[in-house]
C-alpha cells in the first residue's frame, strides 16, 4: 500500500501513518498489537508515541485497511484486510496465533448462511487449543 491508497481511504498522508503502515506490511505473518508496533518504531529510532499508534491503528481499522481481532484472553491485535479470507488457531497456553485457509470450510459456511437465508457479509472462525509446540509434543 502506498500514499495514494491512504488518500483513497480518506486519510491524510502523515509520517506516523506511513511509518506504522510500513511496520504492519513488513510483519504480515504476525498479528501485531499497538504495543508491538510501538516497540518496532522505537527499535527503528522513530519518535512516535504510543497514543499516536493507538489512534492510527483505529483510523486504519475504520478505513478498512486493518482488521482488529480480540482473541480470548489476549489483547487486541491487527492484520491487513488485504490478506484475504483465512481463519485462526490460537494457543491458549502461549497466545500464539496461526492462520490457515481452507476452501472447504469457507464453502460450508457459505452453504450454512444460504440455508438460513443470510447474505454473508463476514465471518470469523477461531479455534482454541494448545499448540504441540507449547507442550513439546510432536
Amino acid at each position: 500500500m502506498d500514499s495514494s491508497e491512504l488518500k483513497k481511504a480518506g486519510l491524510k498522508v502523515t509520517l506516523p501513518r506511513v511509518k506504522i503502515l510500513e511496520i504492519i506490511e513488513a510483519n504480515q505473518d504476525w498479528h501485531m498489537s499497538a504495543e508491538d508496533v510501538y516497540k518496532e518504531l522505537l527499535a527503528r529510532g522513530e519518535e512516535i508515541g504510543l497514543a499516536t499508534v493507538y489512534r492510527v491503528l483505529t483510523q486504519f481499522e475504520t478505513a478498512d485497511i486493518l482488521k482488529r481481532h480480540q482473541f480470548e484472553g489476549g489483547k487486541a491485535v491487527f492484520e491487513l484486510i488485504s490478506k484475504g479470507d483465512h481463519d485462526h488457531l490460537v494457543c491458549v497456553k502461549t497466545g500464539q496465533v496461526e492462520e490457515f485457509h481452507d476452501p472447504i470450510i469457507q464453502e460450508r459456511i457459505a452453504m450454512i448462511a444460504d440455508e438460513f437465508e443470510f447474505d454473508l457479509t463476514d465471518y470469523s472462525l477461531v479455534i482454541y487449543g494448545i499448540s504441540r509446540k507449547a507442550t513439546g509434543k510432536k
